[in-house]
């Protein structure tokens, strides 16, 4: 199904609106009403793990402020690249029929050319931010590609997966948008990468295993015992939270997990997305009820999962993504170039 836009994400959409500026060329820029004009310094590079929603890439990227770069995944002996193919009912079909299915880092390459673009657009710098350095190599070949240009590049590993990388970028757009520099941008991303869990569900470990994302042992244990673990992604990797001995109660888990966690956040800042694959009825299904049982919270954002994530996840995975909105607080993390 389709991505969509759920009314958590408005907010950032109208800032972008209202600010709307062009990259750096000389030109006047638009002011907002009763705002100076701002100009855009920084560029903003991710990869097609972040999740984010088509439409919202769409209205960012015209003038090169964000650029989602595809990460490629390859199946059987064709390579495909998110957002470049229709992979989708592709990955689906090999995965039901045991075909292979990996996955691989953009190269050094693509990310110097997508660098120098920015560079040529007059923008300052770039903060390029990528899926967990734990789980990919992408943030090392957008490294080896920052020290071959001559425009300042702030690489930040999110050490997160899916709309809670979105979630980080999202937030570096806006900063960016406002006219801060790179360091502040990062440090925005940064902010939202600390506020944001995954939490998630696959019906098999086997893909994972597969994909070296947990260890053969606990692949055994799961297919033995008909274990259907409750996993997170915390310090960057994926980790057990619970075991469950049903799918009906670890989906149901699952939802008491997300909705404890967002209870816990700041009164009507919690924010939410729900990824699936191959299953859009029962992520329809879980966002309702999450709807229920967080009445202050807007409605979760529900989208398949990006073709590279769901290569590891496998068919039937739900996730939850919890997150938050609302001002940064006080103090910014440092991050380091």
């Amino acid at each position: 199904m389709p991505d969509r836009d759920a009314a958590a994400w408005l907010w950032l959409r109208e800032r972008l609106a209202a600010l709307r500026p062009a990259a750096r060329q000389g030109t006047p820029l638009p002011a907002a009403p009763a705002a100076p004009a701002v100009v855009v310094r920084t560029a903003v590079v991710t990869d097609s793990a972040s999740a984010l929603p088509a439409d919202w890439v769409h209205a960012c990227a015209g003038d090169g402020r964000l650029t989602v770069i595809a990460m490629p995944v390859m199946v059987g002996a064709e390579i495909y690249g998110e957002g470049e193919d229709d992979i989708t009912e592709t990955i689906a079909l090999a995965l039901a029929s045991g075909t292979s299915v990996k996955t691989s880092r953009p190269s050094p390459g693509q990310f110097e050319q997508v660098f120098l673009a920015a560079e040529r657009l007059g923008y300052e710098s770039v903060v390029s931010i990528h899926i967990s350095g734990g789980l990919s190599g992408t943030a090392d070949a957008a490294r080896l590609a920052a020290s071959r240009v001559t425009i300042p590049v702030v690489i930040l590993d999110s050490g997160t997966v899916g709309m809670a990388l979105g979630m980080g970028v999202q937030a570096a757009v806006a900063a960016a948008a406002e006219g801060r520099d790179a360091t502040a941008v990062a440090a925005a991303a940064a902010e939202q990468f600390a506020r944001t869990k995954v939490y998630f569900y696959v019906p098999s470990l086997e893909q994972l295993r597969r994909g070296g994302r947990i260890g053969a042992a606990a692949s055994l244990l799961g297919t033995m015992f008909a274990i259907k673990p409750i996993l997170a992604v915390d310090d960057g990797k994926i980790v057990p939270l619970e075991k469950v001995r049903s799918a009906a109660k670890a989906v149901a888990r699952l939802e008491e997990l997300a909705a404890a966690d967002a209870a816990s956040r700041p009164r009507g800042q919690a924010r939410l997305a729900v990824h699936h694959f191959g299953n859009p009825a029962e992520a329809e299904a879980l966002a309702a009820r999450l709807s229920a049982d967080l009445p202050s919270c807007p409605p979760a954002q529900i989208s398949s999962l990006p073709a590279v994530l769901a290569a590891h996840a496998g068919l039937g995975v739900l996730a939850v993504i919890v997150g938050e909105s609302g001002p940064p607080a006080p103090e910014l993390p440092v991050v380091s170039t």
